[in-house]
């Protein structure tokens, strides 16, 4: 046994209303949107700059400068040094040689 199939009805007529643009239908239920709230809207939207910004990569702002870490990181061991060819001292020319 099965159910029996919905029987299509008429539509519903909504109800219309003329404006400049033309008949318009109104749907029960949704209100229309008014120009209050549009500005309504409007004035809840945070702030935007109106031409581009740059970037404050100074100071505090700076995202690139907190990624110094050298100050914390551990030096490496040192090389030990070479033997120096010559003496360290330095040589000075003879009086004879002047």
């Amino acid at each position: 046994m099965s159910t029996p199939a919905p029987v299509a009805s008429a539509p519903a007529r909504f109800d219309a209303e003329a404006t400049p643009i033309g008949v318009q239908s109104l749907v029960p239920g949704v209100a229309p949107i008014t120009q209050a709230d549009r500005l309504a809207l409007r004035a809840a939207q945070p702030l935007g700059p109106k031409k581009p910004q740059r970037a404050c990569d100074l100071g505090l702002f700076d995202l690139a400068a907190r990624n110094q870490l050298e100050l914390f990181t551990p030096r490496p061991a040192p090389t030990p040094a070479a033997p120096p060819d010559r003496p360290s001292s330095p040589t000075f020319p003879k009086e004879s040689d002047r």
